[in-house]
């Protein structure tokens, strides 16, 4: 083969190696875009699953049928929801395209779909234990409103029994009917059984026979007493049947919470995986056409007789052709990071401007602090994944409109550890630096934030920066639990911090530059 068709067979190559390249990455993008709706979809059954017991341990603590109906509507929109997206996950699973060959869809993972399928026995036990709940419950009303009716005819006829008692002054009758009054409680407040109202009736029935002339009063009395004691008991009943049934759903929102962090885990997994594999390929194929070139090189320096020059300038084309693909892997490493950190952003219902103004303000601070312009780049790209915890936060908590409980904020708080443990496994310095500004960005100046309260210097500076780029952007922008604030407000707050929530140096370099900050809340502000 003439060196000429020798060289041209070797671009065709080299080209073909740059192309395939490329194809790859596409792939990989259009798998991660994928799995990304994967991910959606499981959270969103898991969500389901989760407000349909919130409405069952409601069901059990309402006492008007009004309410009792509102939550029952509420359950089985619920359960209509969690079906419709159940069978959207079986259709995906179904729906097997050519790339499924190569990289594992996170629907189509064997352990998800097992995990899948006991969530979804567990919501048709579920449904079940919800009817027979809201039937008891249902008939629990009914009783105590029937109950409370009749308990004050009761009284005001036990009253009247006393009455005509106290007149006769006879010590036994007297004596009896304080036995009555000792069955009367035993019966409807304390034992609720037939045992005790066996012994209210026999007492009764011996008073009765003790007085003459008054069978009218005493036959009304045990009438009445009849209809109390059995609305009492069977009262008594329902909610021992209630005690087993709520501890029968306890025992299956226990095994859901395990299989739902089992999900969360594994779908963890498969990302990183496939985050590796491409880098591996991508790697691979890089070494692939470096040596390729390198050996091209050779072998024309050596058959034919180049000038130096000339060898330069093919080297040169193949080092920028090299470089060109680095630099795409980096940029689609980079995009990977900003859409996870975006999710976490959107779980929590908040644009995903903000995570963009959030990396402009950190590198802007970052410039101003006096680290360099490689290091304040990649604070930037690092900043988006800050709240990337937040995936494995319950919506009912992440969503709530309002301030949350003692439990609810433990719950919340947890979103930095976990994730620090998403990320601090990786080895590659953008993800190390995510790691360390997911972990510190709600600790305080003054020593008073979370997780580990740490003080001042103690705080990396990539948390420090992080933490007030996060802040202001969070106070200016509308949230579900709260309005945005004005920039007055803003300004007084971040002054009154000073040397408190927030490092003084940063405050001061906020204030200094604050037109640049403003630009650049304007220039990506929310539609």
């Amino acid at each position: 083969m003439s060196i000429k068709n020798t060289l041209r067979f070797s671009f065709g190559i080299i080209i073909f190696l740059v192309g395939l390249i490329f194809t790859i990455n596409t792939i990989f993008m259009y798998q991660i875009k994928e799995n990304n709706i994967s991910k959606k979809n499981i959270t969103e059954i898991v969500y389901f699953q989760e407000e349909m017991n919130s409405l069952i341990k409601d069901i059990t603590l309402t006492d008007d049928l009004k309410k009792l109906e509102y939550i029952k509507d509420n359950f089985i929109k619920y359960e209509k929801k969690f079906e419709e997206k159940k069978e959207s996950i079986k259709l995906n699973n179904d729906d097997n395209d050519f790339l499924d060959y190569f990289i594992q869809d996170i629907h189509n993972d064997k352990l998800i779909l097992n995990y899948l399928e006991k969530l979804y026995k567990n919501e048709k036990k579920i449904e079940d234990a919800f009817e027979n709940v809201y039937k008891l419950q249902k008939e629990k009303i009914t009783l105590l409103k029937n109950f409370d009716s009749e308990y004050p005819n009761e009284k005001r006829l036990r009253k009247k029994i006393e009455k005509i008692i106290m007149n006769r002054s006879n010590v036994g009758i007297v004596k009896n009917f304080g036995d009555i009054k000792y069955y009367s409680k035993e019966t409807l407040f304390q034992h609720k059984d037939q045992n005790s109202l066996d012994k209210w009736m026999g007492e009764i029935i011996t008073l009765k026979n003790s007085i003459n002339g008054h069978d009218k009063l005493f036959n009304s009395y045990i009438k009445t007493v009849n209809k109390i004691a059995t609305y009492a008991i069977r009262i008594r009943e329902i909610e021992q049947i209630d005690t087993k049934l709520k501890n029968y759903l306890l025992m299956i929102i226990k095994e859901n919470k395990k299989v739902d962090l089992n999900i969360e885990n594994d779908i963890k997994k498969l990302t990183y995986k496939t985050m590796d594999l491409m880098h591996l390929t991508m790697t691979l194929l890089l070494i692939f056409t470096i040596v390729f070139i390198m050996i091209l090189e050779y072998k024309v320096g050596k058959n034919v007789g180049l000038s130096v020059d000339e060898i330069e300038e093919k080297v040169q084309q193949g080092l920028e052709t090299i470089y060109s693909l680095n630099k795409e892997i980096e940029v689609t490493q980079q995009e990977v990071v900003f859409t996870m950190g975006a999710i976490g952003e959107r779980r929590s219902k908040e644009t995903g401007n903000h995570v963009k103004r959030v990396a402009e303000y950190s590198k802007l601070f970052a410039l101003y602090y006096g680290l360099d312009e490689k290091e304040a780049e990649m604070l930037k790209q690092a900043s988006p994944m800050h709240d990337i915890g937040k995936v494995a936060i319950p919506d009912a908590i992440l969503n709530k409109p309002g301030r949350f409980d003692d439990k609810e904020r433990g719950i919340m708080n947890t979103h930095v550890e976990l994730g620090y443990d998403m990320l601090k496994g990786s080895k590659r310095p953008l993800l190390k630096m995510a790691a360390i500004v997911a972990y510190e960005h709600h600790e305080k100046w003054d020593g008073t934030g979370y997780p580990r309260g740490l003080k001042g210097k103690e705080i990396h500076i990539y948390g420090r920066i992080t933490a007030i780029a996060d802040v202001f952007d969070a106070l200016g922008s509308a949230r579900v639990y709260k309005p945005a604030w004005d920039d007055e407000r803003i300004f007084n707050l971040f002054k009154e911090e000073r040397g408190k929530h927030f490092e003084p140096k940063l405050v001061d370099i906020f204030f200094e530059h604050l037109d640049q900050f403003l630009e650049i809340r304007d220039r990506f502000k929310d539609v």
